[in-house]
């Protein structure tokens, strides 16, 4: 074999650069560490997974048995960019009966999975020099989208006072003559609280007096608690119907790999998210939109209720066990499934208490860095998507590591 020298490079050529904007993204956290997590596994370590908010339970049955028959070897072409016309007509239905708001379903956007939902809406509605508020601690990914469109986050610090939530008082103090959204999210990842509905409404009336978007999350609305008289919690559009709204398939119906999801726009935004539905995506996974057309029969819906119930249950192993530990949770979580919990007691900072847990008691968890800097260094998230067993086996691991440290600290080291 004749083995070329490679060309040499002409003068003053430069060498392939990396661009800013992709350099400047922070990891997420909490798949590195389910990432550390799955590779001590790989040796042969038994390791209690509660970092990721992925439920224990799966796509429910009805839609297993629709994606088999969907690849059963027949064509599977393209969509629409903006999702199968009956699965918009699902949705629109689905809001109607579960949380009595009328949306027409034109718009209704199918999307692959509420990740892409959320670049498509920054794209339409962050210039660059945009200011965009939302909560610390949030989701740490909305923070990366807007700054990849020139826009600027306004991390506002956030405590157990305000349900680490953004108050209307609070959007007030934050608001720049820049400000071009507010992005909330309700219930909350990390924390599982909600904003009220009164102070929701407040939020949204002074961003829409301002000429501002309201961009809201709801990808757990459907795992929130219900209230006294057994009512659903309610979506942003009962009050502002205007807003532009995330939701997902991936956590009340348990279809975290399947990248599916949606948003709802205003009218006037539908042809902007489908142009850029093309681009980006040309449309959402074909098979996954055929199964998911098998969520909203009452009998799936139904198993989903029931797998809500289940969290709840779950939810209170994972209090009644931190604090067990002395480990404070502030503020309950009254949706999603997470415990976002101090660990300041422990002598450590949420990193290394995150990173001993793992190696030392193989419990993978999430720091708080993850979700902003207020409440980075003494913050641990806890997902208790995870099954009861698994939820108990942790617990268990951790009152040892804590013991540990205690022990540790007495001693002197």
């Amino acid at each position: 074999m004749i083995h070329r020298r490679p060309p040499l490079p002409h003068a003053g050529a430069r060498a392939e650069r990396v661009s800013d904007r992709a350099q400047a993204v922070e990891p997420f956290y909490a798949l590195q560490f389910g990432q550390e997590a799955a590779e001590l596994a790989a040796l042969g370590h038994d390791v209690v997974r509660l970092s990721i908010g992925e439920p224990s339970f799966g796509a429910p049955p009805a839609v297993r048995n629709a994606m088999r028959e969907a690849m059963d070897g027949r064509p599977l072409p393209y969509t629409p960019p903006l999702g199968l016309p009956a699965l918009r007509e699902f949705v629109a239905t689905f809001y109607r009966e579960r949380h009595g708001v009328v949306i027409d379903p034109a718009r209704v956007v199918i999307t692959s999975g509420a990740s892409a939902a959320l670049l498509m809406l920054a794209a339409a509605t962050v210039n660059p020099g945009d200011e965009v508020i939302m909560a610390d601690p949030s989701y740490p990914c909305n923070r990366q989208l807007v700054q990849t469109f020139g826009g600027r986050t306004v991390a506002v610090p956030t405590d157990a006072s305000t349900l680490y939530q953004l108050t209307s008082e609070l959007v007030d103090r934050a608001w720049t003559a820049r400000t071009a959204a507010v992005m909330i999210a309700s219930p909350s990842n990390p924390t599982g609280t909600s904003i009220p509905l009164a102070e929701l409404s407040a939020i949204c009336d002074r961003a829409r007096e301002r000429g501002a978007w309201r961009i809201v999350d709801e990808i757990y609305l459907d795992l929130a608690d219900h209230d006294e008289s057994g009512a659903p919690a309610r979506t942003v559009l009962a009050i502002d119907p205007d807003a532009l709204v995330i939701s997902s398939f991936s956590k009340y119906f348990g279809m975290t790999g399947w990248r599916l999801g949606w948003c709802i726009v205003p009218e006037r935004l539908v042809p902007i998210i489908e142009r850029l539905a093309m681009n980006y995506f040309l449309c959402a996974s074909a098979p996954a939109q055929h199964a998911a057309l098998q969520c909203f029969t009452p009998e799936t819906l139904a198993v989903c209720e029931d797998r809500r119930v289940e969290l709840v249950e779950r939810r209170m192993i994972a209090l009644d066990g931190l604090a067990a530990l002395g480990l404070p949770v502030e503020v309950p979580p009254v949706g999603a499934f997470y415990a976002y919990f101090d660990v300041s007691s422990t002598g450590l900072g949420s990193w290394e208490f995150c990173e001993r847990a793992l190696r030392e008691a193989h419990v993978a968890l999430t720091p708080g860095r993850d979700f902003g800097t207020h409440t980075a260094d003494t913050h641990v998230r806890l997902s208790y998507a995870a099954s009861p067993e698994e939820l108990r086996e942790g617990l268990r691991r951790l009152a040892g590591f804590v013991k540990g440290l205690h022990a540790q600290a007495t001693a002197g080291y």
